[in-house]
């Protein structure tokens, strides 16, 4: 067996450009995402968060939760990941990211899911094939309660014009 001819398989485009951005359009990013306790514990090692809350258990029960706590950094990460096909995923520049609220604890075998909804969205003065667009999202657990929410903005290309516009 050979190896594939990629020049067969389509490209297909994901993403959305500046134009796709009216201010107060809604999205619903895909299926959502299980944190496991794996997810949570090699997360943490791999980013030095030593905190018992995040990888002893029986500390964080002696604490009031009854498991341990998902790291928040980790909780964030996953939404952010979740609204990458439907908000960045054209690519442009990641901003920066304001007013990040963590509502409630994570724990594992928790499933998120994230929607963003359109703030703002303006051209570029310094780049005129972009626009700056900022997003708020909030992602909920998997009985709809609040666990977190931010905003981001992102730089986003415009659509290409022909000659012909």
């Amino acid at each position: 067996m050979g190896d594939p001819d990629f020049d067969s398989f389509p490209v297909v485009s994901h993403g959305h450009l500046f134009e796709d951005f009216p201010v107060g359009r809604d999205f619903d990013h895909h299926w959502g995402r299980t944190i496991t306790d794996g997810d949570n514990a090699l997360f943490s090692t791999a980013t030095c968060n030593w905190n018992p809350m995040h990888l002893n258990a029986e500390f964080a029960r002696a604490h009031g939760h009854p498991d341990v706590v998902v790291n928040p950094m980790l909780v964030l990460c996953t939404a952010v990941g979740l609204s990458v096909e439907d908000l960045s995923e054209r690519g442009g520049p990641f901003l920066g990211m304001e007013e990040v609220r963590f509502h409630r604890p994570v724990y594992p075998g928790d499933t998120l899911t994230a929607c963003s909804r359109v703030l703002d969205a303006r051209g570029s003065a310094s780049r005129p094939s972009t626009g700056i667009v900022t997003w708020h999202t909030q992602a909920r657990n998997q009985r709809g309660d609040l666990v977190l929410e931010y905003r981001r903005t992102n730089l986003v290309a415009k659509r290409r014009r022909t000659s012909e516009d």
